[in-house]
């Protein structure tokens, strides 16, 4: 499919009012992405485990203009709490989607969200938040053309999502996803996100994420600016390229259920999507001592116990500790007493590989 593909009809007879919610979740790429083109679009392809329990929950309202324009109309409001924090990501993304969503031209907007979850705070609050937002705007396009199919439902909603955040495109459907184009994988595109087309073992439809707030404030260097760093990045042609071979070696890692090989590559992906952080002009660091810490702890555990406990980190300082259902008990346990003294405030998100956004 074409960005044409998702351009909508000029709709007739628009109802004055209408409101729709979403529940959308959060990601945590396995795969990472880092470094995107102009077009919003990945410089390589990534894989991401959808989880259950760190979600965003988002209403949209939409009140009819007396005459359509350009102007983008809205309130935000956080649990309730009117706030401008999001407004210029919220403007952007609107302005970006109006020439395949020509009819919201028509609408004014009140959007109330809330998250589970910190939000800004290292747990890809923006993928679940845009996510949840262009669920609610295809809700509208769907009541608009009764001829709508599930599939492209979901396909346009990913694709809107990753005009507002790119990861948020990975945050549709749940189980495991993928983004990016890649030459070895049968309809992969940089347009939107596809459930993971390959066999999976059993073993990594449960997998557990506890997610360990270390730092529960904004991060200091956006997601966004980090990426933008990745353009004169002098490791940036070498990183593109390895994440294509490691999307590969996932591939057989998920079907053979070699869970000490899954370890292994994706706490390299972790450490390598800071080290590009470390490496870039400016550079930046937003791992934090007690990351490192825990980072030093589940390995010295690993070793230990020979469970295949294993770390991930998205763009900040939390840690996402991953584990199959086997020793599920212990690893909690570990992480109860050993861990969860590293977090701020203790405070950590146990989480698992689960099901997508729903209406609600």
């Amino acid at each position: 499919m074409s960005e044409e593909n998702f351009k909508a009809n000029n709709f007739t007879n628009l109802p004055d009012i209408r409101s729709y919610t979403w529940s959308s979740p959060s990601n945590i790429a396995l795969i990472k992405y880092w470094g995107k083109n102009k077009n919003q679009t990945p410089k390589n392809t990534s894989i991401s485990f959808t989880l259950s329990n760190s979600r965003t929950i988002t209403t949209l309202e939409l009140n009819k203009k007396n005459k359509a324009d350009n102007n983008i109309l809205f309130d935000v409001y956080y649990k309730n709490k009117k706030i401008d924090e999001f407004r210029p990501k919220i403007d952007l993304f609107f302005r970006n989607i109006l020439e395949h969503c020509s009819y919201l031209k028509e609408y004014s907007f009140k959007i109330i969200t809330a998250n589970t979850f910190p939000h800004s705070s290292g747990i890809a609050s923006s993928a679940s938040g845009m996510s949840a937002l262009a669920l609610c705007v295809m809700s509208l396009e769907r009541d608009l053309d009764s001829t709508m199919k599930e599939e492209y439902f979901y396909k346009k909603a990913s694709f809107l999502s990753r005009i507002g955040s790119g990861s948020a495109c990975r945050s549709i459907l749940g189980g495991i996803n993928l983004w990016g184009k890649h030459t070895e994988v049968e309809k992969s595109t940089d347009l939107y996100s596809i459930k993971y087309p390959y066999e999976i073992c059993k073993d990594f439809l449960d997998y557990n994420d506890t997610i360990l707030l270390v730092d529960t404030e904004a991060k200091k260097v956006s997601s966004s600016d980090g990426h933008k760093l990745m353009n004169n990045h002098i490791y940036a042609d070498k990183r593109y390229k390895t994440a294509q071979k490691n999307v590969i070696r996932l591939k057989s890692i998920l079907k053979n259920g070699n869970l000490n090989s899954f370890t292994s590559l994706i706490e390299e992906e972790a450490m390598m999507l800071h080290a590009l952080m470390m490496t870039s002009n400016p550079s930046y660091v937003l791992i934090k001592p007690n990351t490192l810490k825990i980072i030093n702890s589940i390995k010295n555990y690993r070793e230990t116990t020979k469970i295949p406990i294993c770390f991930t980190l998205d763009a900040g300082a939390n840690v996402h500790v991953l584990y199959p259902k086997e020793g599920e008990k212990e690893v909690e346990s570990f992480i109860e007493s050993e861990l969860k003294k590293y977090c701020k405030n203790h405070l950590y998100i146990k989480d698992k590989v689960g099901f997508g956004s729903i209406q609600l």
